[in-house]
């Protein structure tokens, strides 16, 4: 996989940083976005796809993207697919940082040093070439403006974008409801960001952390199928803060 094209993760970071204050948007389930970009990214590598609600793997090959083949060795040790919800609302520490310090090394963004309350040490990140954050808006702005399906990489943003709750940071107010909405229709054009975007979504409501349903009492239905919960539907507006407590130390890590 060369290097030539930012990957579906660097996108949507890019999208949440905001220009003014070197911050991004919806910390808490950007780290949500982030590890399932990796999994549309994997997939539209072929190394990955989609099995029902579980991921597996199809093609254990590195991409030679570090942060990609991490998450698919990751992926690779578990043998068998595993739920997309799982992954995701599992533990992702400092993947964020991850990403900010790899735009900052090829030059996309740059860290600012300073400090909260005059005592504690902050990082902000700019970007350093606004021109690639509004290539990226324009696709999102095009595909919402004219209804023409888009490609399934400019889908799965579009899907992931909406997931984490970046549509109020991307068109907000009122007169941006309608643009809202539309981004949020966008999540059909792509199976596999529909799926993760569905997974984002479902760990911010707690789905993931849920115990699982007693047996079915024998008058109950029976079969491969019972007791299996139906997929969520996508929210109007997503949750901006993850439900399960562990995510709360990745809002820590990375931009302020």
């Amino acid at each position: 996989m060369g290097r030539s094209r930012r990957t579906i993760p660097e996108e949507l970071l890019l999208l949440a940083l905001d220009p003014a204050t070197g911050t991004t948007a919806q910390p808490q389930s950007l780290d949500l976005g982030l590890a399932g970009a990796q999994l549309v990214e994997l997939a539209l590598a072929g190394r990955i796809a989609p099995d029902g609600d579980r991921i597996a793997v199809v093609l254990p090959r590195p991409t030679g993207d570090p942060t990609l083949d991490s998450a698919l060795e990751l992926l690779r040790r578990r043998g068998s697919p595993v739920r997309a919800v799982h992954w995701i609302g599992g533990p992702r520490l400092g993947l964020r940082q991850t990403y900010l310090t790899h735009l900052e090394r090829c030059g996309m963004v740059h860290a600012v040093a300073g400090q909260m309350c005059g005592v504690l040490p902050t990082t902000r990140y700019q970007a350093t070439d606004t021109a690639i954050s509004r290539e990226i808006k324009n696709r999102l702005d095009n595909a919402i403006r004219t209804g023409v399906p888009p490609d399934p990489r400019t889908a799965a943003l579009a899907a992931l974008a909406h997931a984490v709750g970046l549509g109020k940071h991307l068109y907000p107010g009122n007169e941006g409801r309608s643009s809202r909405s539309r981004l949020r229709d966008l999540i059909r054009h792509d199976p596999m960001g529909g799926l993760v975007a569905h997974a984002v979504m479902d760990v911010q409501n707690g789905v993931a952390a849920q115990p699982r349903r007693a047996p079915v009492a024998a008058s109950g239905p029976v079969g491969p199928g019972a007791g299996r919960q139906p997929a969520s539907r996508v929210a109007a507006e997503p949750a901006g803060v993850p439900a399960q407590p562990r995510h709360g130390s990745m809002a820590r890590v990375g931009a302020r």
